[in-house]
């Protein structure tokens, strides 16, 4: 990836190429420095954010120990989805901030509040020491987890678009996703070794800990390195020209409300199949198929590291064939293909399983690859971070952060262990119909009205 993306930002002379819709010299080094702070940064948000979900039988354990297993793993997911409440607020917020103070100064700020809430997660108590006050202040962490996490996926996003060449948009986006399951893939081993090297006890114990403690310094060297950067060329255009609006949340709704509802069923499938099949996955084959704790969460990373290759596959297919049908691919292969592959994992035969969980991860990056270059373009620059923070934080705030509660819901109130697969199924449906009446945006330059 690296190279290609390197011999796409080089220019003929200067060594460098002009920013989007800009006059402004953008070299090599820029870029090269653009694409690291992305992805060490989001991939620090999302580490500290994934691991949660990798943890959660043993958060239940810890939080909610005089519940049954089955119950306590409901609560847990619970306060996962609650925290996923105020990510549209979050978007709001976020959006405002990068659309009228920079990019680049609610990338800083999100990152800080992200790692600073995860580490203290570390440190809350158990419920046998503080009682209810233990729940209570996971609670209250998780919350600012979801903040803080609202405006990194669609800032991060956003930068690199502004950043990249114009026929590198969506090689350049796929970062983020790329490094969003780095972070997941990190929290997978880590996961897997203390499962496998530490007992019952000690995980309860202290060995939970450990994960959310990496957050702090992981979190100061991202944000040292965002700081160091200046923000994008198309943004800086808009404010020495005074163009940046003064309300972006008040002009996305007014003006560009119709974007606001294609990009949000866009994003469904997204929000469900993400925390499904990359979150909730460890989980639902320890828990539902009684495969072992160690084995789960191998097989998930297996599947991470295909995914991550795919990933920037997906991104040089939307580049060359366009957003829309890489996206809508990704929905007819998961409407087609979801149920009969869950039932496959069912076998508890390991390589069918691994197998499997490599397939709907290529399914998956057909959408995941694509989407932060098509939500990004969907939408004009002065409300550019506004439209596709809360666009992307309306759908994971109702289903992407419920994915793994309604799916724990939907085994348990109807016995059917294939239930997450329909559930999947129909929200692949949703985004084709979303995708396939917006505008292919591949093309286009980004647009300042």
């Amino acid at each position: 990836m690296s190279n290609e993306v390197n011999t796409a930002a080089a220019g003929p002379e200067a060594g460098g190429s002009p920013g989007p819709n800009s006059g402004t010299p953008v070299d090599k080094e820029t870029r090269r420095k653009v694409l690291a702070a992305s992805f060490i940064g989001n991939f620090v948000e999302w580490f500290d954010y994934a691991v949660y979900g990798y943890l959660a039988a043993t958060i239940a354990a810890v939080f909610f120990p005089e519940s049954d297993p089955q119950t306590g793993l409901l609560l847990t997911f619970a306060l996962f989805a609650i925290s996923f409440l105020v990510r549209p607020i979050g978007g709001f917020v976020w959006g405002h901030i990068g659309d009228r103070v920079g990019r680049r100064t609610a990338l800083s700020l999100s990152i800080l509040i992200m790692s600073g809430a995860t580490f203290c997660i570390a440190l809350i108590p158990s419920y046998d020491t503080i009682g209810i006050a233990a729940p209570l202040l996971l609670l209250a962490f998780r919350v600012l987890q979801g903040f803080s996490a609202s405006g990194e996926y669609a800032g991060a996003s956003a930068f690199l678009v502004e950043y990249a060449p114009a026929n590198r948009r969506g090689l350049y986006a796929a970062v983020v996703p790329a490094s969003t399951a780095t972070g997941l893939l990190l929290g997978s081993l880590l996961a897997g070794v203390m499962t496998a090297l530490l007992s019952t006890e000690a995980m309860e114990s202290w060995g939970w800990r450990l994960p959310f403690l990496l957050a702090a310094p992981m979190g100061l060297i991202g944000r040292y390195i965002r700081t160091k950067l200046e923000d994008t060329p198309v943004f800086r255009e808009l404010a020495a020209e005074d163009q940046a609006v003064k309300a972006p949340a008040f002009s996305l709704f007014r003006t560009h409300w119709r974007l606001l509802v294609k990009a949000s069923g866009a994003v469904l499938l997204n929000a469900v199949g993400f925390y499904v099949i990359l979150s909730y996955m460890p989980t639902y084959l320890s828990t539902e198929l009684g495969l072992g704790a160690t084995e789960s969460f191998m097989a998930t990373t297996i599947a991470l590291l295909t995914y991550i290759g795919f990933i920037f596959i997906t991104g040089m297919l939307s580049d060359r064939y366009g957003r829309k049908k890489v996206l809508m691919s990704a929905s007819v292969s998961f409407i087609v293909l979801t149920v009969p592959a869950f039932a496959l994992l069912g076998t508890g035969d390991f390589l069918i399983i691994v197998l499997v969980q490599i397939l709907l991860g290529a399914m998956l990056t057909l959408n995941d690859g694509t989407l932060p270059s098509f939500l990004a373009e969907m939408f004009p620059t002065r409300v550019r971070y506004s439209g596709f923070a809360v666009s992307f934080n309306l759908s994971n705030a109702i289903f992407g952060g419920t994915a793994p509660f309604m799916a724990t819901l939907l085994i348990a109130s109807t016995g059917n262990d294939l239930a997450p697969a329909w559930y999947l199924a129909g929200a692949a449906l949703v985004s084709l119909i979303a995708v396939a009446l917006s505008r292919e945006t591949c093309k286009e330059s980004l647009r300042h009205e």
